[in-house]
């Protein structure tokens, strides 16, 4: 996995899990890492979905549309 998709899926985790990591408040607790552990499975799933429809990007004569 490139350092690009790293971030991505990092990036897309977090939009995908930060306004409910904000009503939970500062204190750890084990839904709140359930909800990351969730938000990461859901990120890597659109980035493989994405990866399915387009490519992964790793050919560089590809044309993107």
């Amino acid at each position: 996995m490139t350092e690009e998709r790293k971030y991505a899926i990092l990036f897309a985790a977090t939009l995908l899990c930060a306004r409910k990591l904000m009503e939970m408040g500062d204190r750890p607790s084990p839904a709140k890492f359930a909800l990351v552990e969730d938000a990461i499975s859901n990120a890597k799933f659109i980035l493989d979905r994405i990866d399915k429809k387009w490519g992964n990007g790793t050919d560089p004569t590809r044309q993107w549309n």
